[in-house]
């Protein structure tokens, strides 16, 4: 057995406490919106930050299921993420291992140019304008097409590629292969963590976003679910007033326990894929990390 010296355990004692008290931190505000929004608004107003709620109450939950809308957004949202996140994966691979290719024809000016876009952008209006003229205004395809490239996503997968050797190439080459033949069934079953790590980030960006459906959609048969959970708080707001609720302080607490209920209701998908890809993503970013 071996000996383990007293300045190693005091040494372990304090790395596993406050470790514990990182894990506390991280979470401890997930914690508090669960426990907020399963409480009565009394036990909210009066029991304030609390581990688990005092008085059960799913109310918060009915007010965000009672609207017919949540199916339908489920839907728009699940498409948005699912196809958006494999087109994003088809073309920002396919563009990432053209740069990584040395000899590549102007590889320098098209790496120039990705990573201009991260710099400077069209602005808001002149966005919208070109979305419209190509008619993406009320089309459920806005949410994806403009969203198919991120420059860091290339970035980061063009270095994961540089870091594979060149000879697998240069063999599938001699062999015969062609270069979409090398892509699909050499370079990408190598690049699983890379690929993985993409997937998560695309998939977490497309569920998380409202914005563009704010901004571009005006049919509610077509918005997302953090849109619509958007709207349901205002909503909620809304009536409150309208049933004379005026007290400044019951209503900042009815509205939290709603918010509280819209936001697990928006982040347990994402919870439940995150462990079926953790250990790429863990692993893609320490590979893309590596500048060839």
């Amino acid at each position: 057995m071996i000996k383990v010296s007293k300045s190693r355990k005091v040494f372990n004692v304090f790395n596993y406490t406050f470790l514990a008290l990182l894990a506390f931190t991280t979470l401890y505000p997930f914690i508090y919106t669960l426990s907020m929004s399963l409480s009565t608004t009394r036990a909210a107003t009066e029991v304030g930050l609390h581990l688990y709620p005092k008085e059960v109450s799913v109310m918060a939950y009915q007010m965000v299921f009672k609207n017919k809308d949540i199916v339908v957004s489920y839907g728009n949202t699940l498409f948005r993420t699912i196809v958006g996140t494999v087109m994003g994966l088809l073309v920002t691979t396919l563009f990432a291992y053209a740069l990584s290719r040395k000899e590549m024809p102007n590889r320098k000016f098209y790496t120039a140019v990705i990573l201009f876009t991260m710099l400077f952008n069209g602005g808001k209006i002149p966005t919208y304008l070109v979305l419209k003229s190509l008619g993406l205004l009320d089309n459920i395809w806005v949410y994806v097409l403009p969203n198919l490239i991120s420059a860091y996503n290339v970035i980061v997968a063009r270095s994961f590629f540089q870091s594979l050797p060149a000879e697998l190439h240069e063999s599938a080459s001699i062999d015969g292969a062609g270069e979409f033949t090398i892509f699909f069934k050499i370079i990408i079953p190598l690049s699983m963590p890379i690929i993985m790590t993409l997937a998560l980030w695309m998939a977490v960006f497309h569920w998380n976003a409202w914005y563009d459906a704010m901004m571009y959609m005006t049919d509610n048969a077509k918005i997302t679910v953090q849109c619509l959970l958007q709207r349901i708080i205002q909503e909620n707001n809304s009536e409150l007033i309208s049933q004379g609720i005026v007290n400044p302080d019951a209503m900042q607490y009815t509205t939290e326990t709603v918010k509280s209920a819209t936001i697990i209701v928006s982040i347990l998908p994402i919870l439940a894929f995150y462990p079926f890809v953790q250990k790429y993503f863990i692993k893609g970013v320490m590979l893309g990390a590596v500048k060839g």
